[in-house]
């Protein structure tokens, strides 16, 4: 019997989509070539990291305890305890997903999934067998890998990506970070924390380059105060094992060359669309870098075929939005409501200490689309609660159209800012004006009540700064 839908790859998109599918009434099969659902995000990406982040949140709280207070007398870090938590959060979470699609009656077909062509799909088994499923629609959700410098390869020991570094047994003397996007800088933040010495280099101007510039420039300068020294404009070169670590050259932003060792080096340059050998090249699909053109109900060019997430041309590399893609992919199979998603209200988190949360335009993105521009910004200097947790670095900083008072954008740095970020994003969304959240009542004493400063300082009206 064939199916409605069959989904390839069982990441936050692809069981998303699978579970959504299932309370939709079509008869679905998600294929993962993994042993366990969950995909990147919740085995070796963002699930893991955040448990060893959250780890690193309490154990500055406990090596810093005497300002409120508390004495933590011979605290110390059990790592390899440290990373059994960490698997057990993953571990939990995976068969949740399991159970997720036993409720929706979604089949788990266990191979690799490779298109035939519209309405095919064949899945190869780990026993060498193979079985083709037929289907009316077809999701594409097979996600991303972490992308190498060229001539380098991975090892468990050494050279890392995302995967290698969750893994590790001991806490590294030294790590040396290729590149300072969200997981360089997570993990910079991580390590510097349990005691490592951070090294952090980026080729491009600033940290964090997605970002608003005065938050690239916050972090940088929170990183620096914290003993991680970061090198924007750096290129890294001639990187070679020995038994004392990685040697590498560093050719710096000045035009000065230097010889750097590390015990362990992090590579994290981007992430690679995993579209090869999938089966593509048997429909009408044609990629843009590796990546797959979709329309606004995530359609690709081949009739019947969608595809979500990391593999999508033009959308953000984040779980949320290949979540929220899936349900506008299965709405429009299904014939129900599917308003495609909004990419100018896709928050971006980075949880690194003081954390990033940002939604809509930047300043400058502002500026250059030829609008007149308004900018307010608070400190959370200036915020009780923020005195409360003793997290005074960063800001909230709104973007807004001085005509209308439409809000651009939503820019935080500091305690919380991935959470805060989520009044910024339903503002935006409800097309919220300025004055409308001037006129919101904030609870006092809460580090969101930032926002209600921020939202007043668009016209200098902030009380509490």
């Amino acid at each position: 019997m064939p199916y409605d839908l069959v989904i390839i790859g069982s990441g936050p998109g692809g069981y998303s989509a699978a579970a959504r599918a299932g309370q939709y009434g079509l008869r679905t099969a998600i294929v993962e070539k993994d042993p366990k659902l969950g995909g990147t995000c919740l085995h070796v990406g963002c699930i893991p990291t955040k448990a060893l982040l959250h780890t690193a949140d309490v154990w500055e709280e406990l090596s810093n305890p005497g300002e409120l207070g508390l004495a933590c007398d011979n605290a110390r870090i059990n790592y390899p305890a440290v990373i059994e938590r960490k698997n057990k959060i993953v571990t939990k979470h995976a068969k949740g997903v399991e159970f997720l699609m036993k409720k929706n009656k979604v089949e788990w077909v266990k191979g690799y999934g490779r298109i035939l062509g519209p309405g095919r799909v064949e899945v190869s088994a780990a026993d060498g067998s193979k079985k083709t499923l037929e289907t009316r629609f077809i999701l594409i959700a097979t996600g991303s890998e972490a992308r190498m410098l060229p001539g380098l390869e991975p090892d468990a020991e050494q050279i890392l990506t995302n995967i290698e570094i969750l893994n590790l047994t001991a806490i590294p003397k030294s790590l040396a970070i290729i590149g300072a996007g969200a997981v360089g800088v997570e993990f910079a933040s991580i390590f510097n924390r349990f005691g490592t010495k951070v090294t952090v280099l980026e080729m491009l101007p600033r940290v964090v380059p997605v970002e608003d510039e005065e938050v690239s420039k916050e972090l940088e300068r929170c990183f620096k105060k914290a003993g991680i020294r970061v090198e924007t404009g750096a290129r890294a070169e001639n990187i070679n094992r020995a038994k004392d670590g990685v040697h590498f050259s560093v050719t710096l932003a000045n035009g000065k060359k230097e010889a750097m060792t590390a015990e362990k080096l992090l590579v994290a340059v981007g992430r690679k669309a995993l579209t090869d050998n999938i089966g593509l090249e048997k429909t009408r699909i044609r990629t843009d870098r590796g990546f797959i053109p979709v329309d606004a109900h995530q359609q690709t060019a081949e009739p019947g075929i969608y595809a979500i997430g990391d593999v999508v041309a033009g959308t953000p590399q984040l779980a949320h939005v290949a979540a929220m893609e899936g349900m506008v992919a299965i709405g429009h199979m299904a014939g129900k409501p599917a308003r495609p998603i909004n990419k100018h209200r896709i928050p971006g988190c980075t949880y690194t200490d003081p954390g990033i949360g940002s939604a809509g335009l930047t300043e400058a993105q502002a500026r250059a689309a030829g609008y007149d521009v308004k900018v307010g910004k608070f400190p959370f200097a200036a915020n009780s609660k923020a005195t409360i947790l003793g997290r005074h670095e960063g800001f909230v900083k709104v973007v807004a159209d001085a005509k209308y008072g439409e809000i651009l954008g939503v820019h935080i740095i500091g305690p919380s800012a991935y959470e805060l970020i989520a009044e910024g994003v339903t503002a935006m969304e409800a097309e919220a004006t300025v004055e409308t959240m001037m006129s919101t009542i904030h609870a006092h004493p809460t580090l969101y009540e930032a926002q209600l400063d921020a939202f007043n300082s668009v016209y200098g009206l902030a009380i509490n700064a």
